[in-house]
């Protein structure tokens, strides 16, 4: 009998848990912005704006966290000014650092004009940052789209994906965050019925594109979807993660819609919004550090540890302690500004 041994060379992975991070922010950021957009066009007293506030906070915590996400990725922040001493138009990652302060102007620029009780304000930066927000999402997904020697990654339905779940994800954030809002700025349940109607869409979207995405595949023109047959063929790992994924999503599919009579049940959109979150998040994260572990050639997985430290979990614990605190100085600056408490008073 001959034995083969077979080694697997430790290779660190190209990008770091922080870009989960990152990519986890930034969609439910040009969410909130779109979501936030539309409200703005509101009549006084209507369901648009009795949900802006709640809107308006998770764009708040989402646009100021991504940055702060994406510089860490980055390993050292100086790096961000080489984007623009160096600019490169065909790389996404060089566009993305002209977008991102954008959008994040425009974004700050919305929630202070509420904040300042100017409405003509908001609806003259809103088109615009419907706009910035979309060129965001393009940024995003391309960034991903463009790495051909992935083909799991190497394809169109890769950012339309990641705008559905990260939207999806804004509908989770905001049903959590809602309920940390002054009581006179808190949607009511006509409003969060609205909320979840977008949450349903946009779930229905995320299906449909599933399902086209694998009839193409079983037709031949979908590299990917071959490349996510091979994952469920030759790594177990993968295919307990996949079908772990599904079961969490068909639940969290299965809260929406049967959440029409419980929106207003202590604690049920607490639990559906975490649900949505963590779903969108699970996404990324097989995504992003779960394929980086599937060899381009040859056989066998690069078993990745997830390190303690700034670049793993103590990191993402950091992201987390920064959105808390955001959350935090929304509620406190929600007090100094006169207009808004008139606002909400009347």
């Amino acid at each position: 009998m001959q034995i083969i041994e077979l080694l697997t060379p430790a290779y660190e992975v190209a990008w770091l848990p922080w870009a989960v991070q990152y990519f986890f922010l930034v969609g439910v950021a040009t969410g909130a912005a779109l979501l936030a957009s539309a409200c703005a066009f509101g009549a006084p007293g209507s369901l648009r704006q009795r949900l802006l506030p709640a809107v308006l906070l998770t764009l708040t915590v989402s646009v100021i966290a991504a940055p702060v996400s994406l510089l860490a990725d980055l390993h050292q922040p100086a790096r961000f000014w080489h984007f623009y001493a160096y600019f490169t138009s065909w790389s996404w990652m060089s566009v993305g650092a002209v977008l991102l302060p954008v959008f994040l102007m425009l974004s700050l620029g919305l929630i202070a004009s509420w904040w300042l009780g100017k409405p003509g304000w908001m609806r003259a930066i809103a088109p615009l940052l419907v706009l910035s927000a979309l060129t965001i999402t393009i940024y995003t997904g391309a960034e991903m789209m463009v790495i051909r020697s992935r083909p799991l990654w190497n394809t169109l339905w890769v950012p339309v994906n990641l705008a559905l779940t990260g939207w999806l994800a804004t509908v989770g954030c905001t049903f959590v965050l809602e309920r940390f809002l002054p009581a006179a700025h808190r949607p009511d349940a006509a409003a969060l019925q609205a909320l979840r109607n977008v949450g349903l869409l946009l779930a229905a979207a995320l299906v449909a594109a599933a399902l086209i995405w694998a009839a193409t595949g079983l037709a031949g023109g979908n590299p990917s979807f071959d490349a996510a047959l091979r994952l469920w063929n030759d790594f177990p790992v993968w295919r307990m993660t996949m079908l772990g994924s599904a079961l969490f999503g068909a639940v969290v599919v299965g809260a929406l819609l049967r959440g029409k009579h419980r929106l207003g049940a202590k604690g049920f959109t607490l639990v559906l919004g975490l649900g949505l979150a963590a779903a969108a998040w699970a996404f990324r994260w097989a995504l992003f550090m779960g394929v980086q572990g599937v060899p381009k050639f040859g056989a066998g997985l690069y078993l990745y540890h997830m390190p303690l430290g700034g670049d793993g979990l103590l990191g993402m614990l950091g992201v987390a302690g920064l959105c808390v605190a955001l959350v935090a100085m929304a509620n406190w600056a929600l007090e100094l500004f006169p207009a808004r408490r008139t606002t909400a008073n009347a």
